[in-house]
């Protein structure tokens, strides 16, 4: 196996291990949030209140050596607020750019769909340019800025839907649920003590594996991680059955198969491999497909949901040798 492959392979090992540190549990939900950030691209997080999530994110900041901000989204929250805006300067006689919190390198974006449309759609040139335009100059963002968004998923009055649009530039839905009797247990004596997860972060007891230049390297690396045609083939009938399903109305598009490809390779860099297996694939469907996904009405009344939805597209297309 490749040495850059493999020095990889012990960032994720060790990235992994340092989240462990603050985060209790929730291993998959770490992973998840792993392949967002080494694939370059944005997720969705969903959970109820108090489950970690804002920790999540400013523990991953940590270990990867990079900037960390949080906007807290509101009904009464403005495009400027997110961006930025030009003040005039008197001193100076002049205009001075005043950055907003968009110019970070991870960005956590709280109960996002608490804002109207107008302000989410702020951050879509941010997302998918990296770069933001106030008062018609362009600002370029971190080549590492990834957005990770929440949302509460019991609590929808005053609330603005995402426009698929904006779903469809956010490569992974994570979904956070409450953690088993063990790990609660486990929390509950730690909060009891000196290593509470937020004071053990504070404390700088988590220590960084890689810098913001060497993540950006590391991306290039998982182009040595191998997809067989053949899988790339079982990809795109996945996405492809997702149009054609009796159930679903709205089917994925083409961001999703390559989304399936990217988020796969780092899942088989996680597992020590330098090749994709059919066991990846149908470990990032959910995560891929839940947010792209609309389901017809009268299936929805009936209870289909969507985890059962990719269950059975994943059921319905051949799995290749």
């Amino acid at each position: 196996m490749n040495t850059d492959l493999e020095y990889l392979q012990q960032v994720l090992v060790r990235a992994r291990s340092e989240v462990g540190k603050v985060i209790i549990g929730q291993e998959h939900v770490t992973d998840m949030a792993l392949v967002a950030i080494f694939t370059n691209t944005h997720a969705l997080i969903e959970g109820v209140p108090g489950i970690a999530k804002t920790l999540l994110v400013r523990t991953l900041a940590r270990v990867l050596g990079c900037e960390f901000s949080r906007i807290q989204f509101t009904p009464d929250l403005m495009p400027a607020d997110i961006i930025g805006t030009n003040v005039y300067n008197l001193q100076r006689s002049e205009f001075a750019l005043v950055k907003g919190p968009v110019f970070t390198t991870f960005l956590l974006a709280d109960e996002i769909n608490r804002a109207p449309a107008k302000t989410q759609s702020a951050l879509l040139q941010a997302m998918q340019e990296r770069r933001v335009t106030i008062d018609r100059d362009t600002h370029e963002l971190s080549p590492n800025f990834t957005v990770f968004a929440t949302q509460n998923p019991i609590e929808y009055e005053g609330t603005y839907p995402l426009p698929e649009a904006q779903k469809d530039r956010f490569m992974l839905k994570i979904t956070m649920g409450y953690p088993d009797r063990d790990e609660e247990m486990a929390l509950a004596k730690r909060t009891l003590g000196d290593d509470a997860p937020e004071v053990v972060l504070d404390r700088g007891e988590v220590q960084g594996v890689i810098t913001p230049e060497e993540l950006a390297k590391l991306r290039r690396v998982l182009q040595q991680v191998v997809v067989r045609d053949e899988l790339a083939a079982y990809i795109v009938e996945i996405v492809r059955k997702s149009r054609a399903d009796e159930g679903i109305l709205v089917g994925a598009g083409p961001r999703a198969t390559q989304a399936f490809l990217l988020s796969t390779r780092v899942l088989a860099a996680m597992e020590g491999r330098d090749f994709v297996t059919p066991d990846d694939v149908k470990a990032m469907a959910l995560p891929v497909l839940e947010h792209r996904l609309i389901l017809r009405p009268e299936y929805e009344i009936e209870g289909l949901s969507v985890p059962e939805v990719v269950q059975r597209l994943l059921q319905e297309v051949s799995v290749p040798r």
